[in-house]
């Protein structure tokens, strides 16, 4: 019980040490989130019903990225490191969290309240293939999930706080407590209340990601309260700092809604391929970008702010080194044994056999940008740190709007040119299956992404001119083995094909998890032979007792 207490209430200051606890926490919520994705696909399958649920959160999840992001954890900490680091500054602190939370507060629930009242007329722009039933079914959840952004939104704020005061540990159960809600959601509340139950769950699980986070704040005295006297000074500096931000997450957003909007004309289904393909692709975000993002966040926003210029170089390549080190080999694991892992996670009950391939597909697209997804995620943070916001600016809303251009002309060459939907339905193996045009959807998604990232490179190499050599031999390596990985892994599950029965759960189970294992030890095995740097820097990380490091006294936290 002391070294649970311990991990809970210690600091978590080491990258690799942060990284690999919000990477731990972060795979037990992705493994929440595929059984949550199992339940839907095999209750719904790829049908009207589940197109509708993951439509319903596209005006929430707006919402969330546009006006949550003045308490975006990135906007907010570097104005908390300056106030909570000491004890007579905890004034200071509590003044800046009680304006921003009382501003925020009323001003998601007037959006919330103008949006509630607007959705009937938004509807047959956000998913104009709907039928009017439809149509009104999507009004109705969507309303139902508008607590959602301002629940969340709550949470950012928390985690602001206890982030700054490197409390890792809670910030990182949320996403389990948020899945676990959509979880009992769907078992418990949606047979008697239908697709507004699961909804219901989703504000459980966002309501207990706000209050696993409270115990923390309340030992150090910050918990947020409404406040007749806000310092408007702050608030102009807070959306100062947030409004670039608030509009590049809103372009990606809006460049989503688009993509949806087309998925909602092409097959009944194809959103929800479209969607549970970007929850699959998911998984090493959350895990590995997410994690060392989050993770280096503070520390980068000190050395920044401190003037150590190239600490804070040393710490952006090490974080880099570490996500390339892990992306590369995902992105080949998820294209050779895409098939596998799709009709393993869902591909039982209504979930048929049309859908399970054209999510394969979908996966496999998508898992071309997962480097550029975690890179991009670095970056952006690594920016706002440097209080270089309009940079991830002008990438996240060029990149925006190459996804959407893109990926029209990708629908349109798909419909006109056969030689091209031939060889893109060959490749992906889905030929004389219906609804295929969906899947320029995610490639164009996946050009934007890559855009994105090639636009904040150059950035941040005009900031840092060595930064690209730093990292060429982690990539090199993890390239290297990687490719070394996926033939070993396709020829295995040419081998397993033989061997397992392929057309039971357990026949396909087993056949991707040991050619995906065979895979992985050869790349390890290739990677010690090298001598790889970022292999033994984990190999050290993993070894450190984290139970056996002290928690360091309230009164003396700080990065």
């Amino acid at each position: 019980m002391d070294r649970i207490l311990r991990v809970f209430n210690r600091e978590w200051s080491g990258l690799h040490e942060a990284a690999i606890l919000l990477a731990g926490t972060a795979f037990l919520s992705q493994l929440l989130g595929l059984f949550r994705d199992r339940l839907l696909a095999h209750t719904l399958g790829a049908s009207v019903s589940l197109d509708t649920y993951y439509a319903a959160f596209r005006v929430p999840d707006f919402l969330y990225a546009s006006v949550a992001s003045f308490v975006a954890v990135t906007v907010l900490i570097p104005f908390l490191l300056e106030r909570i680091t000491r004890e007579h500054d905890k004034v200071r602190a509590r003044q800046f969290i009680n304006s921003v939370f009382t501003v925020f507060i009323l001003a998601m629930l007037f959006i919330c309240t103008l949006i509630f009242l607007a959705l009937p007329y938004l509807a047959h722009l956000i998913v104009p293939g709907f039928s009017g039933a439809e149509q009104a079914e999507f009004v109705t959840l969507s309303r139902i999930l508008l607590l959602s952004p301002l629940l969340l939104g709550i949470s950012n704020l928390f985690g602001a706080v206890t982030q700054s005061l490197r409390r890792f540990f809670v910030f990182a159960l949320g996403p389990l407590l948020y899945n676990t809600g959509i979880i009992i959601g769907i078992i418990f509340l949606m047979p008697s209340f239908g697709l507004s139950g699961i909804a219901i769950g989703v504000l459980l699980g966002a309501l207990m990601h706000v209050m696993i986070q409270i115990p923390v704040l309340m030992s150090e005295r910050l918990v947020p309260r409404l406040t007749m006297h806000v310092d408007m000074g702050i608030i102009r500096s807070v959306m100062k700092l947030s409004i670039p931000r608030t509009i590049a997450l809103s372009a990606t957003h809006l460049a989503t809604m688009v993509l949806i909007g087309l998925a909602s004309r092409i097959e009944i289904g194809s959103i929800a391929v479209f969607i549970l393909g970007m929850n699959l692709q998911s998984i090493p975000l959350s895990i590995i970008g997410m994690s060392y993002s989050v993770a280096a966040f503070p520390t980068l926003a000190k050395l920044w702010s401190g003037g150590n210029h190239e600490a804070f170089l040393e710490q952006i390549v090490s974080a880099s080194r570490h996500i390339i080190f892990w992306s590369l080999p995902a992105i080949v694991l998820f294209i050779v044994l895409r098939a596998q892992i799709v009709r393993t996670i869902l591909g039982s009950g209504a979930f048929d056999w049309t859908a399970t391939k054209l999510t394969a597909a979908t996966l496999a697209l998508f898992a071309i940008s997962i480097v550029a997804q975690n890179l991009v995620l670095l970056y952006t943070r690594s920016f706002y740190a440097m209080g270089r916001t309009r940079i991830p600016l002008y990438a996240n809303v060029s990149g925006a709007i190459l996804i959407v251009l893109s990926t029209f002309a990708l629908l349109h060459l798909f419909s006109s040119n056969l030689t091209f939907r031939y060889f893109a339905e060959t490749l992906l193996r889905v030929t004389d299956t219906p609804g295929t045009s969906m899947l320029m959807l995610p490639l164009g998604f996946s050009i934007g992404m890559i855009m994105n990232l090639l636009f904040l490179l150059s950035a941040l190499e005009k900031h840092f001119p060595k930064f690209k050599s730093k990292i060429k031999k982690a990539f090199l390596h993890s390239f290297t083995a990687s490719i070394v990985m996926g033939f070993v892994t396709y020829h295995s599950l040419q081998v397993f094909a033989t061997i397992f029965d392929q057309n039971i759960f357990l026949g396909i189970f087993l056949q991707g998890l040991l050619s995906g294992t065979i895979g992985i030890f050869s790349a390890i095995f290739l990677l010690r032979l090298m001598e790889n740097r970022e292999i033994e820097e984990i190999r050290v990380s993993l070894h450190h007792k984290f139970w056996k490091v002290k928690p360091i006294a309230t009164e003396q936290e700080g990065i």
